[in-house]
């Protein structure tokens, strides 16, 4: 007997995938981009909606159409390469970076402005933040009935709330746009997309999407991909109306924070100023909440993961990975933030290039060859553009310094498209020499 979801389980399965999405990166990085973009800020906002909604949709039906699994979307480059770019993927959005983000951001938000901030104060909020988030993942069957039923909708809320504030009682006009936002808002939109994870996210998160939706009984192949597709639709709707009055909210807040160095700071001066108070118990509920559902759904996906290699079962990974994120969060926000940004900027071309060529396997004589070819190129000259915002690239000759597109930090991409056309003539002759032989 084939099993379906319900109309409220569709719902629900969408809200969850919203809501592994919507973390502290989600939440912080928007009103930040939207202040310093100034007059500028919706084509800094369009820039930032390519890699932080369309990407990571359009990596979750990628995904989709393979069963969930990264290493069967990453099957045309090789066994080897495919378990070591999913291995990084993994690492970087799971105890690396993106976990210990999240309880860094829900610390600095939610309590650091209540009580003094000391490492004793930090690591002791880690380790109640990390006993809730591990207990919640040792139970991933459940994840639609306590995140998706519960949860979600509450994060859901008090976003709305937000959003609607920012909407109808802005803070003021925007103020000028920096220098970058001047001469490249769109391109610097772009980048701090990256800074979301949540194309990387993507290819962690559709292999619990799609679990998720089998432990409702589903096993049928097609209405696996169909369900989590749709799940990808609604928290895309989700996310770009988030981001658009977080964006909103920021470029708005100059008046109060024109100074601020991180979104953290400008939704905190936000919420005071509007909701006085109340404001600030409000805003550390969202990020709470926020937080702990995206480490939850991180947690569990790396853990599902690791287990396929590792000698260790699905729970005690969890709290190995638990551990693991705790200890790195206690380095803070903006250590953390520091050192994901050229990891980030290195990884995420090769990740786009697999995801946008996944869809043309079919295209090509040996598609392993084109998209492992395109992929090394992007990963190159990413690194170089890593190596860029981590202000190291004195080391590089300086032809490297003034490559095409390399101030916008896209240097990637003309050599990238430049190799993808090669390997596209050298695969047609191929085609054509073969047919002449015949």
């Amino acid at each position: 007997m084939t099993h379906h979801l319900t109309l409220k389980d569709i719902v629900a399965l969408g809200f969850m995938t919203f809501a592994l999405f919507v973390g502290a990166g989600n939440i912080i990085f928007p009103p930040i981009v939207g202040l310093q973009s100034g007059e500028h800020v919706w084509i800094s906002a369009l820039g930032f909606l390519i890699t932080g909604v369309g990407l990571p949709i359009i990596t979750v039906i990628a995904l989709a159409r393979v069963g969930g699994s990264m290493e069967a979307l990453s099957e045309p480059i090789g066994q080897t390469a495919g378990l070591l770019l999913a291995t990084c993927c993994y690492l970087t959005v799971g105890p690396l970076f993106a976990i210990p983000r999240t309880a860094a951001v829900s610390f600095d938000i939610g309590i650091a402005p209540i009580i003094s901030h000391s490492n004793a104060s930090l690591f002791i909020y880690n380790l109640m933040y990390f006993i809730v988030v591990i207990a919640i993942s040792l139970y991933p069957g459940r994840l639609i009935d306590i995140i998706g039923h519960v949860l979600a909708p509450l994060k859901i809320l008090a976003l709305g709330i937000l959003g609607i504030a920012a909407l109808f009682w802005p803070a003021g006009l925007p103020i000028p746009a920096t220098h970058a936002y001047q001469t490249m808002a769109f391109s610097r939109g772009f980048i701090n997309g990256y800074l979301t994870m949540d194309t990387l996210g993507a290819l962690v998160f559709s292999i619990v999407i799609v679990n998720a939706a089998r432990s409702r009984g589903v096993k049928d192949a097609t209405l696996l991909m169909r369900y989590t597709i749709l799940a990808g639709l609604i928290a895309c709707i989700g996310l770009t109306l988030v981001y658009l009055s977080l964006f909103n909210l920021g470029a708005g807040s100059g008046v109060l924070m024109p100074e601020a160095k991180n979104g953290t700071v400008i939704l905190y001066a936000y919420v005071q100023n509007t909701f006085g108070r109340l404001g600030s118990a409000f805003l550390a509920a969202l990020i709470l909440i926020s937080c702990i559902v995206t480490a939850v759904g991180l947690i569990c996906a790396c853990a599902e993961f690791f287990a396929q290699y590792l000698p260790f079962s699905y729970k005690t990974l969890v709290f190995i990975l638990g551990l693991l994120s705790m200890i790195l969060s206690n380095l803070g926000l903006s250590h953390l933030i520091q050192i994901s940004i050229p990891v980030l900027t290195a990884m995420y071309p090769p990740c786009i290039v697999l995801v946008l060529l996944s869809f043309t396997v079919r295209w090509w004589q040996d598609a392993g060859r084109t998209i492992a070819l395109v992929m090394l190129t992007s990963l190159l000259f990413g690194i170089i553009d890593g190596m860029k915002a981590f202000a190291i690239h004195d080391c590089f000759p300086n032809w490297m310094n003034h490559l095409p597109l390399t101030e916008q930090g896209l240097a990637w991409l003309p050599p990238s498209i430049l190799m993808l056309m090669l390997i596209t003539l050298y695969d047609q002759l191929c085609v054509y020499n073969r047919v002449s032989m015949r």
